[in-house]
């Protein structure tokens, strides 16, 4: 039996003070639902693209924003219409910035295409850009600074409006990582952004998945719980 009590299924507003206790906390508060899923799925694109353009790349989803295709393909030159992790890299450069490789295999790892997990496909990497849009508009929302970066309490409460209540000895351990030695307080920058809250994210997801009653409880086999811890462990290392 595995136990865990720092998620919501909702994403509430920030209190103006906030005090974790529980997964129920949130709800005493208020919720509201989310009004977009911020784990990989799709928003409708504003400029449908016309059908001749996607010439071998049928598989994305009418209405993908022209500049996703145009990334996907500059990157996938060999037209198998599946790209590696070096090639992600570098489409994504092309829109947001260069990834670390390490949050490249996990973005790889959290979309990937189900008959080829090393390889990702159009509708796999659509869903990655938008969410990865999601998720900077977020982190723009918490650096209130524009300094780029974002500390742990500002990390906390972005979390949070994701609804996922992490306790902050669990915070500091998780970006205990991207300390540098210097004694000054630990910052992340948007790829250690993405890193941090898509193993959050991608956890807790899991965890939902077999908490279906949203208890605060869930019962893994052996098997099944070093499938999901495992690859996350790996990402992080």
């Amino acid at each position: 039996m595995a136990s865990h009590n720092s998620y919501t299924p909702s994403a509430p507003a920030i209190p103006e003070s906030y005090e974790p206790e529980d997964y129920r906390y949130p709800q005493r508060h208020g919720t509201s639902p989310p009004t977009t899923s911020l784990y990989g799925q799709q928003r409708p694109r504003p400029h449908p693209v016309p059908s001749h353009v996607y010439g071998g790349y049928s598989s994305f989803q009418p209405g993908t924003h022209t500049d996703v295709i145009r990334s996907f393909q500059a990157v996938d030159r060999d037209g198998s219409g599946y790209i590696e992790e070096k090639e992600l890299q570098q489409a994504l450069s092309s829109q947001y910035q260069r990834f670390s490789l390490r949050t490249i295999r996990l973005l790889m790892f959290l979309f990937k295409n189900p008959s080829d997990p090393l390889r990702i496909g159009p509708r796999e990497f659509a869903a990655l850009w938008s969410c990865l849009g999601e998720w900077r508009a977020i982190f723009q929302k918490f650096d209130k600074d524009r300094s780029g970066k974002i500390d742990m309490l500002e990390l906390r409460d972005a979390f949070y409006s994701l609804g996922c209540v992490i306790p902050s000895s669990v915070l500091q351990v998780l970006i205990s990582k991207y300390d540098d030695g210097s004694g000054r307080s630990i910052e992340l920058n948007f790829d250690s952004f993405i890193e941090c809250g898509m193993i959050i994210k991608g956890l807790t997801e899991k965890f939902k998945e077999k908490d279906t009653r949203r208890t605060g409880s869930a019962t893994f086999t052996y098997d099944s719980f070093m499938s999901v811890v495992i690859p996350f462990l790996l990402a992080y290392d």
